[in-house]
């Protein structure tokens, strides 16, 4: 990657990263360490995938309406019209890491780039399990249980699935959930869908909400077919 190639760690995380004495991001997270380089990430997540959430639009031929990746506003000034460029940029690994990030330019290109890199140090792991009572596998294909997340009027309620459902939800939202390393899930939403910043950021919420829940505290919510079979 090129950016690690001139990579210069300012803190005291990047130089054990740079010197081979922080291997994984486990590590990291287990001492509840921050990340404030976006080339930590890169590190030690070669197999990093990014996407883009398409949070703009336009109006397209007869009426419809075309989703564009980036979103304009525009400010009225003495001088003129100035415009705004917003992007979010969701990255992951595929199997447990997810990370959102927003930013805004004067360029398309800045915009996506300082997304990305915002999603590189807003990163976190994604707690993943059978908690659907239908299934009770024990593999890591959905979530342990049912969890809510809120960002501005939009509210999402993620309910764990059983293996082979797939993801019922909408299909910007299944970019997070693939990214996320999710391959089964239930889900309600409320407020204003079709703010796809809200929606994301809703999810992500969700996501932090079971990072924050306690062991026993999962166990807990539980269906009691899913903890018998644990066991």
């Amino acid at each position: 990657m090129a950016s690690l190639a001139n990579w210069v760690p300012k803190t005291e995380l990047g130089k054990e990263v740079m010197e081979g004495k922080v291997t994984s991001l486990d590590e990291v997270f287990a001492a509840g360490r921050k990340i404030k380089e976006p080339e930590i990430i890169d590190k030690l997540l070669p197999n990093l995938k990014t996407e883009i959430i398409f949070v703009g639009g336009s109006s397209g031929k007869g009426g419809g309406k075309r989703r564009t990746p980036t979103k304009r506003t525009t400010r009225m000034h003495r001088s003129g019209r100035r415009y705004t460029i917003s992007a979010v940029a969701i990255i992951g690994n595929g199997n447990g890491y997810f990370g959102i990030g927003k930013s805004e330019s004067k360029e398309h290109r800045a915009a996506i780039e300082k997304a990305t890199q915002n999603a590189k140090l807003a990163i976190m792991p994604v707690r993943r399990s059978c908690g659907s009572w239908e299934c009770a596998c024990n593999e890591k294909h959905s979530i342990p249980v049912e969890v809510s997340g809120k960002s501005g009027s939009v509210s999402v309620l993620l309910k764990p699935a059983p293996k082979g459902i797939g993801l019922c939800i909408s299909d910007e939202s299944k970019k997070i959930m693939h990214i996320a390393g999710i391959r089964d899930i239930w889900s309600k939403s409320h407020g204003n869908t079709g703010s796809r910043v809200n929606a994301a950021f809703a999810l992500y919420n969700a996501f932090k909400a079971i990072n924050r829940m306690k062991l026993a505290e999962i166990e807990e919510n539980k269906p009691a077919a899913v903890a018998e079979a644990a066991v």
